[in-house]
């Protein structure tokens, strides 16, 4: 094994036991170098006023070269704040002002020791790296049975994990808290499981309550202090777009110091809270109890990027620090938060006011971009495909029955027309069913 990776590992072995025994082989062995061009540039970035001939950059003029033509485009920012390499941890002004962010949007993390955001190419990335450090083959990931389908590609395709779903409500349609404690549980033998918590839920659109978000955290701990090391996961892809009243933070909070046996990791991003999808801008952070541990996690994490992507797009990390830093952003974010409150408050009116009865059920919705439909007797697959072919609406069939609606890419006026075209779809997919039975 490499020394720098040796050393790592001892570090956090000597620090949060616990966490070494969590890291996969693959975990194991990774290493950032220091040693290497990234880490030499860096150093010579600092020193070499004269000459720097380090990193492969062409410079002119006293600056990244550059085509006119595209910074005529991009002509509010400097060329060094866009054509540089970013470094692999991300622009450092931007992972500081996601911290602050971070503690101000979550006030449990007040006191806790958690590490510095580590900039992702946006929370798929973030989850391959938590994958990539922590799952090995057969290692149980622990997953509501309603979920994005990614998991399974990121953890079950690439890493061999075993998928372990557990029902995501209860009879009283609330959170499955008992479903997950016994899905953690059922693998004490193993002593290891990863809890991917993805609250608003994709698909569902549900978040907990600060009740509910109560128990989850019961149920983590009751697996730790039955020897179970945990690595519990909070994917907060849509944040800040709560609706109700739910809980309004990350449980990553919560979990942050709970028992030697969690670590807790929160990915989450500019991606959707700041309405910024294709600048693939993520951020991923661990939390603890020892500095020393989380700054190793941190190095391998700095490893996992270099061996995969190099570094994250500068231009986009600028752009979103840029937002952070104006005295407009808070305005024109609550803003947009008040068309998606209104869009979602307006599908529950709709669904709420007896003009689709009979036609389906729907699963509790609260929060984020979604809802789902419970299409009981037919095909939800036969119903979106007559969306498409008679209705030319686009929707998604997931399993048997459910259809997930996002009604965020809907605008308000427009709902109804959109419930109405379903549930015509849903009567005449239902009646051919009854007339072929």
């Amino acid at each position: 094994m490499n020394p720098l990776a040796q050393q790592l590992n001892d570090t956090i072995a000597k620090e949060q036991p616990r966490f070494a025994e969590m890291l996969s082989g693959l975990g194991k062995a990774i290493y950032f170098p220091k040693i290497g061009i990234l880490s030499q540039s860096a150093e010579a970035k600092q020193k070499a006023k004269t000459y720097n001939a380090t990193i492969g950059i062409a410079t002119e003029n006293g600056q990244p070269m550059h085509l006119k033509m595209i910074q005529d485009k991009l002509s509010a920012y400097q060329p060094k704040d866009i054509y540089e390499y970013a470094p692999p941890a991300g622009k450092p002004e931007l992972r500081t002002a996601w911290r602050e962010k971070m503690l101000k949007e979550n006030p449990s993390l007040e006191g806790k020791t958690f590490s510095m955001p580590v900039v992702t190419n946006a929370l798929t990335h973030g989850l391959s790296i938590v994958a990539d450090l922590f799952a090995d083959v057969g290692d149980a990931v622990i997953i509501p049975d309603k979920n994005w389908e990614n998991y399974e590609l990121t953890f079950g395709i690439r890493r061999g994990a075993e998928i372990v779903e557990y029902p995501l409500y209860a009879a009283d349609g609330l959170f499955n808290a008992q479903g997950l404690r016994e899905a953690l549980l059922s693998r004490k033998e193993q002593g290891k499981a990863i809890v991917l918590l993805n609250f608003p839920n994709n698909p569902t659109g549900y978040t907990p309550s600060r009740e509910e978000g109560a128990s989850i955290v019961a149920a983590i701990k009751d697996a730790a202090e039955a020897g179970i090391n945990v690595v519990a996961v909070t994917d907060d892809a849509y944040f800040a777009l709560f609706f109700e009243d739910s809980m309004h933070e990350s449980l990553f909070g919560a979990l942050c110091g709970l028992h030697e046996r969690v670590l807790p990791i929160k990915i989450d991003g500019a991606t959707k809270e700041e309405y910024v999808w294709g600048f693939r801008v993520g951020f991923i952070t661990y939390g603890g109890t020892s500095e020393p541990a989380l700054a190793a996690l941190e190095q391998k994490t700095l490893g996992i990027i270099r061996a995969t992507i190099s570094s994250g797009p500068h231009p986009s990390q600028t752009f979103v620090l840029d937002a952070l830093k104006s005295p407009e952003f808070e305005a024109q974010k609550a803003e947009k938060y008040a068309i998606m409150k209104g869009r979602a408050n307006k599908v529950k009116r709709l669904l709420d006011s007896g003009k689709y009865e009979g036609a389906w059920s729907y699963y509790p919705f609260n929060s984020g971009y979604f809802m789902c439909l419970r299409l009981d007797g037919i095909s939800a697959e036969a119903v979106r495909q007559r969306l498409l072919d008679r209705y030319e609406v686009g929707t998604i069939a997931l399993g048997q029955h459910d259809l997930r609606v996002a009604f965020s890419c809907i605008e308000e006026p427009f709902l109804e027309d959109l419930f109405d075209r379903i549930y015509a779809a849903v009567n005449e997919v239902r009646a051919e069913a009854a007339d072929q039975a």
